[in-house]
């Protein structure tokens, strides 16, 4: 079995963007959209940084109109996106009980637990429980992106596209995300098929926490705020790769680019996607052989 260099504390980001659990919703937004991270780490208090628990892009997604969360948005505040963003707390929608690492934690372990819990978000903490830094997918890829692997990226790609169209609500990308688990939807022309661009839920969270959402909700409804079309919020770049390339190519051209996923193409046909999780399975799997 190959066992791969490096442990939680020297891969981990210093410092970890951080959130109070007192600290408004929107407060959490604008801090995700500033930063470009793809989540927080809760913590009690400035001085001690001992975790409390993590908010993700994707927990808001779910508050803001993609699940269950909503819910909150609709029966205790009206709809309000005043009342939603600055009264309700970053603790009523954390993950109280997050799986973490400890800094000795070796990277074979690390990429066991993301592939086998399937999560891309790892506080790494000291033993006495304060905060180190997080670890993410991106901090991984770096380190096996170099390491040859005979598998292409056919082979590991996810081969069923769930997309949006242009044209649609940024409700139904939103609810789509949370439906499937998914971090970023192809946006798809239902009318030719030809991908216009990629919605990620940071690209959601950066529209209320860069306060765009505001100027589109004159009743000062959250409802109306993602009811515009998904084209406004997407991201037009589309980055591809063949699907006869490497895994690690693909990593490597992830890297470059930094994007954390490629729509893998066929002679200019869409096949799948790739995104920074298929590499790391593809690092599990190949390097267990």
């Amino acid at each position: 079995m190959r066992r791969l260099p490096g442990d939680a504390k020297e891969l981990a980001s210093r410092p970890a963007v951080s959130v109070h659990k007192s600290a408004p919703i929107l407060s959490a937004a604008e801090k995700i959209a500033s930063h470009r991270v793809r989540g927080l780490v809760v913590i009690k208090g400035s001085g001690d940084a001992l975790l409390e628990g993590i908010l993700l892009a994707t927990d808001l997604v779910n508050y803001l109109g993609g699940g269950d969360y909503f819910q909150i948005v609709e029966n205790r505040h009206r709809d309000s996106i005043y009342s939603a963003l600055r009264k309700e707390v970053v603790a009523t929608i954390m993950n109280r009980h997050p799986i973490a690492v400890s800094v000795s934690d070796d990277l074979d372990t690390i990429l066991r637990i993301m592939v086998g819990e399937g999560i891309g978000f790892l506080p790494v903490l000291y033993d006495d429980g304060t905060l180190h830094g997080v670890i993410t997918e991106r901090n991984i890829l770096g380190r096996i992106a170099d390491i040859p692997f005979d598998k292409k990226v056919g082979d590991y790609m996810t081969a069923t596209i769930v997309g949006v169209d242009p044209e649609a609500p940024l409700k139904e990308a939103m609810r789509s995300m949370v439906t499937y688990g998914f971090r970023r939807l192809p946006v798809i022309s239902s009318s030719t098929g030809e991908i216009k661009g990629v919605i990620t839920a940071k690209d959601i969270v950066a529209y209320f926490g860069e306060h765009e959402a505001f100027k589109n909700a004159p009743s000062g409804k959250v409802s109306e705020a993602i009811s515009i079309p998904v084209y406004m919020v997407m991201s037009p770049e589309v980055y591809t790769i063949d699907e006869k390339a490497s895994v690690a190519d693909a990593a490597r051209r992830m890297l470059e680019l930094g994007v954390d996923s490629l729509i893998v193409v066929d002679g200019g046909e869409a096949k799948g996607i790739i995104t920074e999780r298929d590499v790391l399975v593809a690092s599990v799997v190949e390097g267990e052989r």
